[in-house]
């Protein structure tokens, strides 16, 4: 995981997760539970999207206790926001996670691998302006799913989602500069080095330089004319 994603705030890269600002009580939690949404509305319900070893769905209450498993390890959350650390945080997180996709300014997936019911992972769209034009993604995985080629053909997906759904034109990423994974991850998949925000991410005491990635939308679509389909379907 890297900066990409972000619990605190959504701004962080590659393993960026947000922690929501609610408080609520358990009983809100089970009121407020989604069940998932098949649907092309991303606002009513993100579509389904899935992959040859591995499927992306909305957030559920259920994937709290393995998110909280499998993101809070020190390799994992190394570059990361501080994820929260109970599984009612989590919960917490996905509730917020909800109800800020039906706002249309967010938008969260689950990793969940073939065999298995809960989550390994994440992945996160941020909007930066007010048409979600401009938005910023960030991911986490479990540590023990790298390098199977879950987070390259999921990340491929994401794109196609945000920008042929949600209507992204430029998409951004930051990742910490020691990052090296979650930069060559950007790298691999297509995404341009615009530069070097100094100073930019505070993590266990440190100030780190974090790499801006950039992804515009007719960059894309021009790459994807080169290669092969993905094999993703939306459902």
């Amino acid at each position: 995981m890297d900066r990409t994603t972000s619990f605190n705030r959504s701004n962080d890269r590659a393993t960026t997760m947000i922690r929501t600002k609610d408080q609520l009580t358990s009983d809100q939690l089970l009121t407020n539970a989604v069940t998932s949404v098949t649907t092309s509305d991303w606002k009513a319900g993100l579509p389904v999207l899935t992959g040859s070893t591995f499927t992306l769905r909305e957030l559920r209450l259920e994937d709290a206790a393995s998110l909280l498993a499998m993101l809070t390890t020190e390799e994992v959350s190394r570059f990361i926001s501080p994820p929260p650390t109970t599984v009612e945080g989590f919960e917490r997180f996905i509730i917020w996670a909800h109800r800020e996709r039906q706002a249309g300014n967010y938008a969260c997936y689950a990793v969940v691998p073939q065999g298995m019911t809960t989550a390994v992972g994440i992945f996160q769209l941020r909007s930066l302006d007010s048409g979600f034009t401009t938005a910023e993604w960030g991911f986490a995985l479990g540590s023990q799913f790298w390098g199977t080629g879950i987070f390259a053909e999921s990340a491929r997906m994401i794109v196609d989602f945000a920008i042929d759904v949600v209507d992204v034109h430029r998409l951004e990423a930051r990742a910490a500069v020691a990052n090296g994974r979650g930069n060559g991850a950007l790298r691999k998949i297509g995404a341009v080095q615009e530069g070097v925000l100094r100073r930019s991410f505070f993590r266990h005491g440190v100030h780190h330089d974090q790499v801006l990635w950039g992804i515009v939308a007719e960059d894309w679509r021009l790459q994807r004319l080169s290669q092969e389909p993905t094999g993703a379907t939306i459902n």
